[in-house]
């Protein structure tokens, strides 16, 4: 089982690092959180039944990871089950990309997780199915979060 969960964060962690730039501003925090995502999908992946595609699975799990009361820092404790260590493997980022999530970051959280899922190409009904909206609402939402970003990158050039 670890060396099939490893195969498949290994061929999808750009999703994983993409979701903890957005979500995260420092280097560290977007490290943190992306264990805490790979922790949270290793917890997971035993119940993975292979229903949804195993992109949906993980933008689901990042996703609510990412939204959740994760500014809260617990103290750490020993855990009993831990997720396997994988390679550090994130891609360069040009300073084109970092000033796109940079303008990410100012959105909230809720349109930060469409937003990322219009960027992978998901339809409307996948980025519904996910985000449990309705599709019609996804695609208000997503007009709206691009007026919102016309905005910002008329004021910033």
């Amino acid at each position: 089982m670890e060396e099939i969960f490893l195969e498949t964060i290994g061929e999808h962690q750009r999703i994983i690092h993409k979701i903890s730039r957005m979500y995260r501003n420092s280097r560290e925090d977007q490290q943190d959180l992306f264990q805490e995502i790979v922790y949270q999908l290793w917890r997971a992946f035993p119940a993975f039944r292979h229903e949804a595609k195993v992109t949906t699975w993980i933008y689901r799990i990042a996703l609510n990871t990412a939204m959740a009361s994760y500014r809260k820092r617990q103290p750490a404790i020993a855990l009993t089950e831990h997720p396997p260590d994988l390679p550090d493997a994130e891609t360069p980022v040009t300073d084109r990309e970092e000033w796109l999530f940079r303008a990410l970051r100012t959105l909230s959280e809720s349109e930060r997780a469409l937003v990322s899922l219009y960027l992978e190409d998901y339809s409307y009904t996948e980025i519904a199915s996910i985000t449990g909206i309705s599709e019609n609402y996804v695609g208000v939402k997503l007009h709206r979060i691009k007026e919102k970003l016309k905005t910002l990158t008329t004021k910033i050039l």
